[in-house]
């Protein structure tokens, strides 16, 4: 049987041109003994755990799918047999044999629950697929399987509790075993053909075991302070409820959008903007341009706000506590959004409002070990300091490389006035033009989001780009570019293909005109963040740090971490946030600790310097 030179790559030609007709079910020692043998003499496996529950904090092993030689298994977890996943300890935690999965975090998060450490080299399908085409509408394995190798999978659908090994059978784990040995070395080859196989190897798959960990580790919620927040709420809802009653005239379900158009159209006779098919829209943005024309709307609005922040967060987050832990384990999605940046779900921890102090309050409930501090560490406007570099702005990089601040220093062109005499409302709306630029929003769409007239929102556009030219050519440039290849990619090489920029249809190519000019920088972005995750695990765990990264949101880690650790931890977070990606301007990090995510304070390079 004849390897692949290539360094890492383990599987062979023989494995993908040989699938295997059916599977064997191992049910005692010596079948197990034979089958390890495959592995190590083959020096790969492919795996696919079946486990009590889709979410791997919460699952037990049932068991294994495997692929190895040709030949796939299946190995059930059975007390008759004493066969457990702890057997395959000398496989999975060999550096001399390659492991291949479909969502591969699940099998460490398993395996890392039973005591056990998936080793490298390791390769995700999940994940190579999605850095193949991010946009796809969805990965599933069976899917990916018919698509790349015209291997047909029976669907998998998703299955919780004890008798998922019953509804899904171990022959659909050794088939989809079989599949992941199958497809490897077909995606291994079409990575490298689109340059994406270094991202692959040093970005995605060094972050697998991280976000595994991370799940694992969850977080702390004090359920006190949530029943306190939910009691706050509801009482200014009903507050709410009487005013919006009394402005309206009469009671109605101030959540049904059918009762609300007829209050504020029928009834209060407010101008109807966009059509639906039930009626006229009363969706945010609707509501927020009508918010001058009646004193209600603005008090709807704050309703919207605070049943949503009651429902999603204050209510929900204690049921989501995992009673064995006592924490919450949010997912930490790797292949869904179009940018590479990852997403969270079950509950979505990325998504606390943070525009206003009720909904910033949220965080408060999110708390650290006991003798322990969250420590936040946030860059500091990462996405226009990416701008600076890839558009070469003489004026943007002097002024990042200065440490001015940028909005105040932008606010100065918009208005015309000196830095002493920028106003926070000037700065606010600076910082919107700022962000606007780099998501390539439109006058009209500046106009609404500002509430300014549209030809005040296109000279403040204009006059942007007066101060920094390099930005507007960076966007004629990458689009240009973006055209003819029909693809943009981060600095790191990650791709988006964007076919909707020659669509004739005007919506769906301003839409990709925009999605064009901000890839680059968002994805940038991303690569960065994930680099300073890989960086930051790696040099705590090097010191013998206890610290845990616990959550990634947006450009922001947070990390749980004992007080007699603080004083050493955050400068090794702060330098490897800071230096994971060098750019033509510097990267800065924003550091905050305390006892919970909200009244956490900033700590400073020179409190580091005194010793706190």
């Amino acid at each position: 049987m004849q390897r692949s030179n290539r360094e890492g790559d383990l599987f062979t030609e023989v494995e993908r041109e040989t699938p295997a007709s059916s599977s064997t079910v191992v049910g005692n020692r010596s079948e197990l003994d034979a089958l390890l043998a495959d592995v190590r003499n083959s020096g790969a496996m492919a795996i696919r755990t079946n486990g009590s529950s889709p979410h791997g904090p919460s699952a037990e092993p049932v068991g294994i799918g495997v692929s190895a030689s040709g030949k796939s298994y299946y190995v059930p977890f059975d007390e008759s047999t004493g066969i457990r996943l702890e057997d395959f300890r000398a496989v999975l935690e060999s550096d001399a044999v390659a492991k291949a999965g479909y969502d591969l975090k699940y099998e460490y998060e398993v395996a890392k629950r039973c005591g056990l450490d998936i080793k490298s080299p390791v390769f995700d399908v999940l994940i190579a697929v999605y850095l193949l085409n991010p946009t796809r509408s969805g990965h599933a394995l069976e899917d990916v399987a018919f698509d790349y190798a015209g291997i047909e999978l029976a669907a998998q659908e998703a299955k919780t509790g004890k008798n998922r090994e019953e509804t899904l059978p171990g022959d659909i784990f050794a088939a989809q075993a079989d599949a992941v040995s199958r497809l490897t070395p077909i995606l291994r080859t079409k990575l490298d053909e689109d340059d994406l196989g270094r991202l692959m190897a040093d970005v995605e798959m060094p972050l697998v075991p991280i976000l595994a960990e991370m799940e694992l580790t969850g977080v702390g919620v004090d359920t006190h302070w949530l029943c306190e927040l939910s009691k706050m709420l509801q009482e200014r809802i009903t507050v709410l409820e009487g005013q919006i009653y009394k402005l309206a005239g009469t009671e109605f379900n101030i959540g049904s959008p059918k009762q609300l158009q007829t209050i504020l159209f029928d009834k209060l006779g407010l101008p109807a903007a966009k059509k639906t098919k039930t009626g006229y829209s009363t969706d945010a943005e609707t509501l927020i341009a009508l918010a001058p024309a009646h004193e209600i709307v603005a008090k709807i609005l704050e309703y919207r706000e605070l049943t949503k922040l009651k429902s999603t967060y204050a209510d929900s987050l204690p049921k989501l506590i995992n009673p064995r832990t006592g924490r919450v384990h949010t997912s930490l999605n790797q292949a869904v959004t179009a940018t590479g940046r990852l997403s969270s779900s079950e509950p979505n921890l990325q998504n606390i409002p943070i525009k206003t102090d009720i909904g910033r309050q949220i965080r408060k409930a999110f708390v650290a070990s006991p003798g322990n501090l969250l420590v936040s560490a946030d860059y500091s406007q990462i996405e226009l300091r990416i701008l600076a570099h890839v558009s070469h702005d003489p004026e943007l990089i002097r002024a990042f490389n200065a440490k001015e601040d940028i909005h105040t220093k932008t606010a100065t062109k918009l208005f015309d006035v000196s830095a002493l005499e920028v106003t926070p409302e000037m700065r606010r709306q600076a910082k919107t033009v700022n962000f606007a630029v780099i998501y390539g929003m439109s006058e009209y769409g500046l106009s609404r989001e500002l509430n300014i007239p549209a030809q005040v929102a296109k000279h403040y556009i204009e006059s942007y780009f007066l101060e920094y030219p390099g930005v507007k050519l960076y966007a004629a440039e990458t689009l240009a570019r973006a055209r003819l290849s029909g693809y943009v990619e981060s600095l790191l090489g990650r791709k988006r293909y964007i076919p909707e920029l020659n669509s004739p249809n005007r919506a769906f190519r301003e839409f990709a005109e925009r999605a064009a000019v901000n890839m680059p920088i968002q994805g940038t972005a991303a690569d960065i963040v994930k680099i300073a995750m890989i960086n930051v695990h790696k040099r705590l765990a090097e010191r013998g740090f206890k610290a845990k990264l616990i959550l990634q949101v947006h450009d922001e880690l947070v990390f749980d971490v004992p007080e007699s650790e603080v004083d050493g931890a955050i400068p090794i977070i702060r330098e490897s946030m800071e230096k994971a990606f060098e750019l033509e301007v510097p990267l800065t990090v924003e550091v905050k600790a305390g006892k919970d995510w909200y009244t956490a304070l900033p700590v400073s390079v020179e409190d580091h310097n005194a010793g706190m």
